[in-house]
């Protein structure tokens, strides 16, 4: 993709961070994706942030998809969610996403938050290799393209797949209508 060098994760598994290692070294017997069709390319890390990283590599905002962390409470019950837009839409926190996570108020979790709670690096969160519980909702936009770039777990790398293979993760779902138009 654009000016990103690649090559199969699986042989860099050092560009990753280790739940993402992890969960990759499992997909074998969990997940129905070919990890031949992963790849990971090194970036420069002070370009990590989707605006800059599309840019300097010449990927589209519509090949790059943000996996961002919503937190919600109910009852006294703290839900988590990771939500995959692609990086020309907004996820609809306050609409779509409380409704699925069933929750009276919705919000991106602070940083130290989500950082903590996943083992990965702030801005480099990607839904792979996240806590077994949450889920992971994926806007029907991603999973369409053939291809999208996104985080690896730290933010000196990116990965590629394929789009569909983000609807399979455990605990994925896919979701019409849930982003919206950014602008």
């Amino acid at each position: 993709m654009g000016k990103l060098q690649t090559e199969p994760v699986r042989n860099r598994l050092d560009l990753v961070a280790a739940p993402v290692a992890a969960a990759i070294g499992q997909w074998s017997a969990e997940v129905p994706v070919d990890v031949d069709d992963v790849a990971v390319g090194a970036i420069d890390a002070d370009l990590a942030d989707t605006a800059q990283f599309c840019a300097a590599y010449a990927v589209g905002l519509d090949e790059s998809a943000n996996c961002v962390i919503i937190v919600g409470k109910r009852g006294g019950t703290t839900r988590y969610a990771a939500c995959m837009v692609l990086a020309t839409t907004r996820a609809d926190v306050n609409g779509a996403v409380r409704r699925l996570l069933d929750v009276r108020k919705a919000s991106f979790a602070p940083m130290a938050d989500a950082v903590a709670s996943t083992g990965m690096e702030y801005g480099g969160i990607t839904p792979i290799g996240l806590p077994p519980e949450w889920p992971i909702l994926v806007d029907a936009r991603v999973v369409a393209r053939s291809h999208v770039v996104i985080g690896s777990g730290v933010r000196h790398s990116k990965i590629v797949l394929p789009g569909p293979a983000l609807g399979v993760l455990p605990n994925a779902r896919v979701v019409e209508g849930l982003a919206t138009a950014a602008g």
